[in-house]
């Protein structure tokens, strides 16, 4: 018997499917089933008869770490015409601010339109073009505000319902967890591609999820929406309780660890300090030239739930400092069902201008980009410290947490 390429890789796709999960088995840590794989399980029947195109990265993979484009476009199951890649490219080529541009995919020929920086009709004009009426999207999150691939996800939307595109959404756990919505809430005129809407800067969210909150609450007019849940997955398990493989969704969030940390010291790249960017342990290290040791015991000094800091010193191969050595902290989570992410982001700027005179927010602002207001700029220049700080935005808060609510799909 003979079989094409394309035909033995079809038969592969069988590898994809397991068997189903029964409701002791899903609450084991590992039998979580993604949307992908759910997907697959059933014959991709939710596809059938359409003309499909897909929003994804490297992270769109299986559990034995083939990528969902391959596996599709080798099963003749699916109609699978076109890919579309974010910031950092499809195959993930590029660095921050990087895509990859308009190509042919090598190892499918598929096309491979660009998404990043798009939105609004020009990106509806990009869905017309491809020939494709359902867009599918498969992105691992980070769970911060700010990390951009949720707006790729809130853009595409608006695109597909300009374009009168059908929307599936496949979900991946949310690596910090789905427990709690924490931090800062946009403000609208603060509005940018780290922060389209008012959600808060650790939205607790999968992106599943995220879809259905901004299907009801954001877009000005609803998308036809579909969205493939896990099985499995509950709010309280963090990424290592999935089974599955991490792949960096960018090139700078390494491992889970770096997820775990991220919401909070992202804010770094609003200041005058190295974020880590450059190191083997982007914002878990942070620092800067004239740094020393008053910084690990001033943060140590406020006894953060879950979190301790070292003294440390490092050069950047790249970034801020590049080829520099320099004075600063490294984070370190030892109880992360405590640890609160954005209380400690904060407590490490209060920290930091306290005990460096050389501290400054970078000159155009973009902590209140990062943070959605300017308030927390405002406040720690005053001279408020951490607990005034988060005090100031809890009302904002409780009123995402309760709109939130009913877009959750999982206990």
């Amino acid at each position: 018997m003979h079989l094409s390429r394309r035909g033995l890789l079809a038969t592969a796709t069988a590898a994809v499917s397991v068997p189903a999960t029964t409701a002791a088995t899903a609450r084991r840590p590992g039998r979580l089933r993604t949307g992908f794989e759910r997907l697959a399980h059933n014959g991709y029947t939710l596809l059938d008869g359409h003309k499909v195109g897909i929003v994804t990265n490297p992270t769109g993979i299986t559990r034995d770490v083939r990528h969902i484009v391959d596996v599709m476009h080798a099963d003749t199951r699916v109609d699978l015409r076109a890919v579309f890649g974010p910031e950092h490219g499809f195959r993930g080529t590029a660095q921050a601010g990087g895509s990859e541009g308009r190509h042919d995919d090598p190892a499918t020929g598929l096309p491979v339109y660009d998404t990043y920086l798009k939105s609004g009709r020009p990106l509806a004009d990009i869905f017309t073009a491809s020939g494709v009426d359902t867009v599918v999207f498969d992105i691992q999150d980070a769970g911060a505000r700010f990390y951009t691939y949720i707006w790729t996800l809130y853009d595409c939307m608006e695109a597909a319902q300009l374009a009168g595109k059908r929307f599936v959404v496949l979900d991946r756990p949310n690596p910090v967890t789905g427990r709690a919505a924490l931090g800062p809430v946009l403000h609208k005129e603060f509005a940018t591609f780290v922060g389209r809407q008012p959600i808060s800067q650790a939205h607790g969210m999968t992106v599943a999820e995220l879809a259905r909150l901004c299907n009801g609450e954001f877009l000005t007019q609803p998308v036809p929406l579909e969205t493939v849940p896990m099985s499995g997955w509950k709010r309280s398990y963090f990424y290592d309780a999935s089974g599955l493989p991490w792949v960096p969704p960018s090139p700078n969030m390494p491992t889970p660890e770096t997820a775990l940390v991220y919401s909070g010291t992202c804010l770094f790249e609003g200041t005058n300090l190295s974020e880590g960017r450059g190191t083997t342990r982007p914002f878990e290290l942070l620092g800067a030239e004239g740094i020393d040791r008053r910084w690990a015991a001033a943060v140590n000094g406020l006894a953060l739930p879950g979190v301790r800091f070292r003294e440390a010193y490092f050069a950047p191969t790249f970034s801020k400092f590049q080829g520099r050595t320099i004075g600063g902290v490294q984070v370190h989570v030892h109880d992360r069902d405590v640890f609160d992410p954005v209380r400690t982001g904060i407590a490490l700027l209060v920290t930091a201008r306290k005990v460096w005179d050389g501290f400054a927010w970078r000159p155009d602002n973009w902590i209140d980009k990062l943070t959605g207001s300017a308030r927390v700029r405002t406040m720690i220049d005053a001279g408020a410290d951490t607990d005034e700080v988060v005090a100031g935005w809890q009302e904002e808060l409780a009123a995402f947490r309760r709109m939130r609510r009913k877009y959750l799909l999982y206990r």
